[in-house]
């Protein structure tokens, strides 16, 4: 099942996405109230397909693919590397990523997100897969010229624009462990791997992050990028594919000059 959150004449909502119609629900899908629809069928080509969720915050994992961290040449971590990215970072598919002009790299991330459907508070491992509504693709963009210079990755990683979700919400993945993540830069083929390289899996993240944190409904977890990261520029399209999910597509422009 694939949700959607849309814009039409002003509005917005959610829906289900069957074939190229779209289906409004009655109420959001972190209502508690269930996946009911309104009576309303959309054309998919009449609306805009925004960002699938409104988190609250992005924990996001840093060096959880094995393949990634020997690129960088790191050890694999003890334990889950977390992050957070504002919610006032997050954009939908077709969105503009924007380049800020005090960052003079701004890279490429795939991943694969998870979008939790209800609170999640100090969950078991094994419960932790009934505490998600689906999955989505993400891009964690990043200023690394920024990221290598703090020292931390608070800067680097919160920009506006820099956390695209989309392009929409996936219910029906049997197995998130087991999914290629890939990135296209300009059509070409940059990063390619699959979550089996993951360092810690899903259920795991789920269940470490809420022992920090609660997880609200519409929040996402980030689950780290492969290896292949690299800069974008503007005139750019960066396109993340996720199996079972989708591709979520993004050009790149610069930070406009204000007055």
């Amino acid at each position: 099942m694939r949700l959607v959150r849309f814009a039409l004449e002003g509005r917005t909502g959610y829906g289900l996405l069957e074939g190229e119609q779209v289906f409004p629900l009655w109420d959001s899908p972190f209502a508690g109230a269930g996946l009911v629809k309104s009576g309303e069928v959309l054309a998919l080509g009449d609306v805009t397909l925004l960002a699938p969720c409104e988190p609250s915050k992005i924990v996001a994992l840093g060096l959880n693919y094995r393949d990634h961290a020997a690129e960088l040449g790191n050890p694999l971590p003890e334990e889950p590397l977390l992050f957070l990215k504002p919610g006032t970072s997050v954009i939908g598919p077709g969105e503009p990523i924007v380049c800020p002009r005090m960052s003079r790299r701004v890279d490429y991330e795939a991943e694969l997100a998870v979008v939790m459907a209800r609170p999640a508070r100090r969950v078991s491992e094994a419960r932790a897969l009934d505490y998600i509504l689906g999955y989505t693709a993400a891009n964690d963009v990043t200023a690394r010229d920024l990221q290598k210079k703090d020292g931390q990755w608070t800067r680097a990683k919160s920009f506006d624009t820099f956390a695209p979700l989309g392009p929409w919400i996936e219910t029906d993945i049997p197995d998130p462990d087991n999914l290629l993540v890939e990135a296209y830069l300009n059509s070409e083929r940059r990063q390619h791997s699959s979550t089996r390289n993951l360092v810690f899996p899903v259920a795991y993240l789920v269940a470490f992050i809420s022992r920090v944190m609660t997880l609200l409904p519409g929040d996402v977890i980030a689950t780290g990028t492969p290896a292949g990261i690299g800069p974008m520029q503007p005139g750019d399209l960066i396109e993340v594919r996720v199996e079972g999910v989708g591709a979520l597509k993004n050009p790149v422009i610069a930070e406009e000059e204000t007055g």
